[in-house]
């Protein structure tokens, strides 16, 4: 294993960790769905590591999660969550983390390019969301989308503070010599 493939294999640990903390900013306005930053944590991992890497994050956060670590909302843990009712958000972080970070990893990397990815991601994370609330909550279609459309403008409001941050983030960790190339500071424009 090669320098880079450590140092981003640190990286991925440490935005697992970034998400499991932010999953614990929680609080439930309409249950079973609690608010979090999750949402802004998995889109600041994707704008920083990419698709390989913020997806490697994201798989990490929900395994640890699947064996008992108390890492998700509310400290709850384990496969009950994953196939409950909220566990369609969880598993729409893996689907969303892959199609954003193969996005960002195209082409030069903008605010406006990282806003409309996490849009994108935004939109499967929230697609999924419903059909599991749907299906494992008992919800009739009006009430899941009813619940999630509460969630639409604070999750607006975090991934357009992930999109800048992000990009800053990225640009200073490239500056610093801790990306690969593959991620480096000439595709970031400010």
């Amino acid at each position: 294993m090669g320098k880079t493939s450590l140092k981003m294999m640190i990286l991925s640990a440490l935005f697992c960790a970034i998400i499991a903390v932010c999953a614990q900013i929680s609080i439930t306005f309409l249950p079973p769905v609690p608010f979090t930053m999750q949402n802004f944590a998995v889109a600041l991992t994707v704008v920083i590591l990419g698709r390989r890497y913020g997806t490697l994050a994201i798989l990490l956060y929900i395994l640890v999660g699947a064996i008992g670590a108390p890492v998700f909302a509310k400290f709850n843990a384990g496969l009950p969550v994953l196939v409950g009712p909220t566990g369609g958000y969880l598993i729409g972080y893996i689907v969303s983390a892959f199609v954003m970070g193969t996005m960002i990893d195209r082409g030069k990397l903008t605010f406006m390019k990282a806003f409309i990815v996490n849009i994108v991601g935004l939109a499967i994370i929230h697609v999924a969301g419903v059909i599991q609330l749907k299906l494992v909550g008992s919800m009739t279609w009006d009430k899941a989308i009813g619940i999630d459309i509460t969630f639409i403008l604070p999750d607006l409001i975090k991934i357009i503070l992930a999109s800048y941050i992000g990009i800053q983030v990225r640009r200073r960790l490239a500056l610093a010599g801790l990306l690969p190339n593959s991620l480096n500071n000439e595709k970031i424009v400010a």
